[in-house]
């Protein structure tokens, strides 16, 4: 496994989200889960990515197991900001407040087991708190040494300038892929101007780009997919078209979907740092050896012909959702 930079900070070029180890789709495992986060270490991987939003709180008691006796082989990275409720987990909110970053920080801490975070985000903007206030509470946990970098989710360019005017930013977090292009308009350019590193969640369309999924109906009833507008039946069958373009391209490659999908976005630059997640070992060892694949301009022409920006039909998440995003 090769490394890449995240600004001043160097992780493995490919990490691991950990989100769906514990909900969102489908049937959890924690012993395979387990299994492998291990086996992520063995192959090279060492940037995890969970969230205390995740489970919630179970994520990242998940990876405090890993973390036993292995804490200075990982990169781990960690998220605050949406409040929920174990005893009611639908129900959401957003705190940027000073105050509830020392708190959350400090869960985060107990729940993981360690005494630091390498990466800390803002898992979304509160938009009742200027950007300038959390970030400033941010700074105060590295200035304390329980965080090392801090990193922002979903946010625009201009808070993404704002908070880095506050405090040095390290990472933005956005979804990026081939279906989802967005951050090629202003965040990764910011990013860019400003040194700051891009890490792309969903890199493999929540698995569409795998050309494993044939029908919504192969779908957990708990899969929250089943909510999200690009899955719905009219979207679904317009997207299967894009990813058996994708299989055709993946097939005269001699490489999976997923494979490809990941080897084109390793292709935009070593300061882009893709955390497909799995909870099997199976798909983790086969995307690990996208790293591996090296694209010739004509295939990177043939994916970007096949999925220009804004290709996909529907959008990435139902209104709701759509509505936490900084825009």
């Amino acid at each position: 496994m090769r490394n890449s930079t995240l600004g001043p900070l160097t992780v493995s070029a490919l990490g691991l989200g950990c989100m769906g180890m514990s909900e969102f789709y489908g049937p959890t495992d924690e012993a395979e889960s387990l299994r492998t986060l291990h086996r992520a270490l063995d192959l090279g991987i060492s940037f995890f990515d969970t969230a205390d939003a995740y489970g919630p709180f179970s994520n990242e008691r998940l990876l405090a197991q890993l973390l036993q006796g292995k804490r200075d082989r990982v990169t781990l990275a960690t998220k605050f900001g949406i409040k929920r409720d174990s005893a009611n987990p639908e129900q959401r909110s957003f705190d940027g407040s000073p105050a509830y970053v020392q708190r959350a920080c400090d869960a985060s801490l107990t729940r993981l087991g360690t005494t630091y975070i390498d990466m800390y985000y803002l898992h979304r903007v509160d938009p009742g708190v200027p950007i300038e206030e959390t970030v400033g509470a941010m700074g105060r946990l590295v200035e304390q040494g329980k965080v090392r970098y801090l990193g922002l989710s979903e946010v625009s360019a201009t808070t993404l300038h704002r908070a880095h005017e506050e405090h040095p930013i390290t990472a933005v977090q956005s979804e990026y892929s081939l279906w989802t292009r967005d951050p090629e308009r202003e965040v990764l350019p910011a990013c860019r101007e400003l040194g700051i590193g891009l890490v792309a969640y969903s890199p493999l369309g929540r698995g569409f780009l795998t050309g494993t999924l044939q029908s919504p109906d192969a779908l957990a009833d708990d899969d929250f997919r089943r909510t999200t507008p690009r899955f719905l039946a009219e979207n679904f069958n317009r997207n299967l078209k894009l990813t058996r373009v994708l299989s055709s391209l993946a097939e005269r490659r001699g490489c999976s979907p997923a494979q490809l999908a990941l080897a084109w976005l390793l292709a935009q630059g070593a300061d882009i740092v893709p955390i497909p997640g799995t909870k099997r070992i199976q798909y983790l060892e086969e995307n690990a050896a996208s790293v591996t694949i090296v694209l010739g301009e004509d295939e990177l022409d043939a994916l970007a012909e096949a999925f220009p920006p804004d290709v996909a039909a529907g959008t990435r998440y139902a209104l709701a959702g759509m509505q936490t995003l900084d825009r």
